[in-house]
């Protein structure tokens, strides 16, 4: 039930009117009323009851949600000791689209004790226009699940495989296997909160498990490839999320070939009021309408350049040429020729090539410091049922479809750096001193230091994709004006070209701040249930090696990026490869294996570092494979390395720390991921407090994560002028 007294407050510090609740925008300024739903974790049968208002500010609508009735108000934060007890959400602030972030925290007396409640914003909550009486939860999956197509069966397992190991890592697994906790919005898996494992965290087996659970429901196209899948992970013939992955890939692929997909891209560019020239850059060029078909690719790119007028808008125009060229390239090849994992890394290598282009104008005219021109860039590239979207800096990508507006992509500013180390909550780092600063961009460095994020998004129903520079996005204005802008595209109600002038307008005249530019992509799609009967076939995935590189600082105008990047752009490309993208090579393998010798495929894959495939659908590891040093057979003395900053043990390790293995210690368990691992930290400059002396202790389930790799025997590191490791029985291992 609502409050016929609650009143929602304007968020302009200079109104801050009461306003009703049913009003959208305040009635004396018109500043648009944010409303936010916050869902409660902890002790919610004593939070109140409904209609109740909490701290003078939080309107309690159900015993699990509360209104904020002052979103202009910062939330009460945690304090610093106890942001431990949070780590969780924070670190897996790269996965918001899925999972609720910490909003803040409700404070309540109990008679004489005091008990603090945890609120979690954008929950998956169903709001109808008008009221708050009618908010419910999103559905259950195990409920979606009975009327949900094939494809977005398949969708949903797919998003549920992906958040597997981050959740594991995070030790909050069990959250994907609670039905409860587990909720779908349209296409999307959502979490309520995250459910902390017990002492024994859940295996692949239990998901297999939950799974089996689907297959009464599951539609008669998947039901048999499903069965066999589930069957896989509980025999542990799949036995890691990466194989899993790939098997799944194989099914999409499969489904994806019965979309028909059409797409729309409109650019658009512009000074803005307050700026003397325009250092944004779009492809394709401002005011151009771009369809697929007929148009054989169909891709958007929007570049923020920085440097003010010594050259901001030289480089965000040289980002858009060199990565449109490279992207030409990667798009030559039919969809179902295109290995995912390997095009996701040809998209971070275009941003690569297009980083050391900048760099080296930089270096070339001497530039230094804030005199560096560089960039920020977003793009999207729809393949087939896919959508990739790659950036570097704060240009943003947004996810519109029927349901919601959802940011896909994570400033690489320093508030979000600090969110996902587990030091703070957002909206406290945002009210930092400098929290807006970026900590990587395009040009500032060359590539080694650079950590491009590159995701792709299964698509099954209409959608629109917004990419934008900071002159629309700051101050939440696609927050606020997404609704009645924006989602008329999939309505129908407008088109493309008039809500981009219409974005334009609303950019200069409520922000007015900046250039703008902004670019939109229409996906349009078709389906049909299919009627043929889907096996999963096991391969392993294929693997991208990391060169051995040390991170070098950004240069001063920015702060060293930490952000945690699944796949690091390999370096060392046998030359033969050197022009071909990482997606075609695969298909190359395939044709060069048709017509050789067994001898010569086998001296063919032991030369190339760049990838390993295995058509065979056991999963046995291979003599090389098992010799090859991974974190999978970790011995004394051999040394790991991180790509971006970590944590282990409670020890800040920045990017580039190198570590020796000391002893390596059996599980209580028979789960390898158990074993302990006994570390010590070399000497190195990037490393904040080495401490070679005190062993680090870790399980191996907390190194495998991306980023952290190990050296082989024949790379040189700071480890190399240690002595050997110590006696696991001296004092300084125990």
């Amino acid at each position: 039930m609502e409050n016929d007294a609650a009143t929602l407050y304007c968020p302009n510090e200079l109104c801050q009117a009461a306003n009703p609740l049913t009003h959208k925008f305040c009635q004396r300024c018109s500043t648009p009323l944010p409303k936010r739903y916050l869902w409660v974790v902890g002790d919610v049968l004593n939070v109140g009851s409904p209609g109740e208002i909490l701290a003078d500010r939080y309107l309690v609508l159900n015993k699990s949600v509360v209104l904020d009735t002052k979103p202009g108000l910062l939330p009460q934060g945690l304090e610093t000791e106890k942001v431990q007890t949070i780590r969780a959400y924070l670190r897996l602030i790269p996965y918001s689209l899925h999972i609720p972030q910490v909003y803040g925290v409700l404070s309540l007396k109990d008679g004489r004790s005091h008990k603090e409640i945890l609120l979690l914003e954008k929950p998956p909550l169903l709001t109808e226009p008008t009221t708050d009486s009618q908010l419910r939860l999103c559905p259950q999956l195990t409920t979606a699940w009975r009327t949900a197509t094939s494809m977005r069966q398949m969708n949903w397992l797919w998003q549920l495989a992906h958040l597997w190991q981050p959740l594991v890592s995070e030790g909050v697994a069990s959250s994907l296997i609670d039905t409860h906790i587990l909720r779908v919005e349209g296409s999307l898996v959502r979490l309520l909160e995250l459910r902390s494992d017990t002492s024994t965290a859940p295996k692949l087996s239990h998901l297999g498990d939950f799974w089996q659970q689907l297959l009464p429901d599951t539609k008669p196209a998947i039901a048999e490839f499903v069965n066999q899948v589930s069957s896989y992970l509980i025999q542990g013939e799949i036995n890691s999320p990466e194989v899993l992955i790939s098997v799944l890939d194989r099914g999409l692929a499969e489904l994806g070939e019965l979309q028909s997909p059409k797409i729309k891209i409109i650019t658009k560019t512009d000074t803005g009021p307050k700026r003397q020239r325009n250092e944004d850059a779009c492809y394709p060029p401002s005011g151009t309408l771009l369809s697929k078909p007929p148009q054989a690719t169909a891709l958007a790119i929007v570049c923020d350049g920085i440097g003010g007028h010594e050259g901001g808008n030289v480089a965000s125009n040289l980002a858009i040429e060199t990565i449109q060229q490279q992207v030409q390239q990667l798009t030559k090849v039919p969809s179902n020729h295109i290995e995912p994992s390997l095009l996701l890394a040809d998209l971070e290598q275009a941003v690569a090539v297009a980083n050391d282009k900048i760099s080296q104008r930089n270096d070339s005219e001497n530039r230094q410091g804030r005199k560096r021109m560089g960039t920020t860039l977003v793009m999207a590239l729809p393949v087939a049922h896919e959508m990739y979207i790659t950036h570097v800096g704060d240009s943003r990508a947004y996810w519109i479809t029927r349901d919601a507006c959802y940011q896909v992509t994570l400033d690489d500013d320093v508030a979000s750096r600090e969110v996902r180390l587990g030091y703070a909550i957002y909206r406290e780092a945002v009210q930092q001193s400098g929290s807006g600063s970026l900590v990587q961009a395009l040009g500032m460095s060359s590539s080694a230091a650079l950590h491009p994020t590159a995701q792709r998004f299964i698509l099954d129903e209409d959608a629109v994709f917004l990419l934008t520079s900071d002159g629309l996005s700051d101050f939440d204005r696609v927050e606020e004006y997404w609704e009645t802008e924006i989602l008329p595209i999939l309505t129908e109600e407008t088109d493309l070209v008039t809500v981009a002038d219409k974005l334009l307008e609303i950019a200069n005249t409520k922000n007015g701040h900046d250039n703008v530019t902004i670019a939109l992509v229409h996906y349009q799609v078709q389906y049909v249930e299919p009627e043929l009967t889907l096996k999963a076939v096991i391969v392993q995935p294929p693997t991208i090696t990391t060169a051995k590189v040390t991170p070098k600082p950004l240069q001063p105008t920015l702060l060293e990026d930490i952000s945690e990047q699944k796949t690091l752009i390999p370096k060392n490309k046998p030359s033969s490869f050197q022009q071909l993208p990482l997606h075609l090579i695969v298909p190359m393998i395939i044709a060069i294996a048709a017509g050789s010798l067994g001898l010569l495929v086998r001296g063919l894959f032991m030369s190339s570092p760049l990838l390993t495939t295995d058509s065979s659908p056991t999963l046995q590891p291979t003599p090389a494979a098992t010799n090859a040093r991974s974190l999978n057979n970790l011995a004394s003395g051999w040394v790991i390395t991180n790509s971006q900053a970590i944590t282990l043990d409670d020890q800040k390790l920045e990017a580039g720390s190198f570590l020796q293995v000391v002893e390596v210690e059996p599980g209580d368990t028979p789960n390898a991921q158990e074993s302990v691992i006994k570390l010590r930290l070399c000497p190195s400059e990037n490393t904040l407090s080495p401490q070679p002396d005190k062993p680090l202790r870790v399980t191996l389930a907390q190194l495998q994560r991306p980023g952290i790799t190990v050296l082989k025997s024949t790379d040189t590191s700071s480890c190399d002028n240690l002595s050997q490791p110590p006696d696991s029985e001296t004092p300084a291992s125990r």
